[in-house]
């Protein structure tokens, strides 16, 4: 299986599994902000072209791929393992599926790779990113700055359902701070609004 064809494999997989928009777009989300730090860490460690590419389809790949066992098998018992069990017959790399365990605390796989770090690390942050930029009246996530960002982290009652540990916990595994870690995925996911459909309403004329 090329790497070109993984990623898109990738999202026909997310797509057969899960039905929901909400899931689908938290998928790419993820997806987007890990593969930022995938290109990050290929850069570090001066892999360049095929190398490069392939490197990354792995962080993309992993993102879009985390929860998609989520909307049929939801439970502790259930999710993320369905999943992985089926990915690995599908002849995935492990590292991938290692990642994917990994994201989720209760499996018990630690986090050792740099993978597994970035796509915890980017889980809960992605969906409260997409959450401030939906209050925002312009629904745009160009209109999100990370101070805001920061503000809402300390709201409990906003986004509730998001782990703010995670988040926190997530940029120190990566060696950041957490205005780094924020401005890393905010810079992403703006780069690549219109995917998400996050760019934005047009005001009425």
């Amino acid at each position: 299986m090329s790497d070109g064809f993984r990623r898109a494999h990738a999202v026909a997989l997310l797509e057969e599994w899960t039905k929901g928009d909400s899931l689908r777009k938290h998928g790419l989300a993820v997806s987007i902000c890990t593969e930022a730090y995938g290109v990050m860490e290929a850069s570090r460690l001066g892999l360049e072209g095929e190398n490069a590419s392939a490197f990354v389809e792995r962080y993309a790949s992993a993102g879009l791929l985390h929860d998609m066992d989520y909307e049929r098998h939801p439970t502790l018992g259930e999710h993320p393992f369905i999943g992985v069990n089926h990915l690995r017959e599908l002849g995935w790399p492990e590292d991938v599926l290692h990642a994917i365990l990994a994201h989720a605390d209760y499996s018990g796989t630690p986090r050792e790779s740099h993978l597994d770090r970035a796509l915890f690390a980017c889980d809960e942050l992605a969906g409260f990113l997409t959450a401030c930029a939906l209050v925002k009246p312009s629904k745009s996530i160009h209109d999100v700055e990370v101070g805001g960002v920061k503000k809402k982290m300390k709201d409990k009652a906003f986004a509730r359902a998001v782990l703010r540990e995670d988040i926190i916990d997530g940029a120190e595994l990566l060696g950041l701070s957490v205005d780094e870690h924020l401005g890393n995925c905010l810079r992403a996911m703006q780069a690549r609004a219109e995917e998400l459909g996050l760019q934005g309403i047009k005001p009425a004329s």
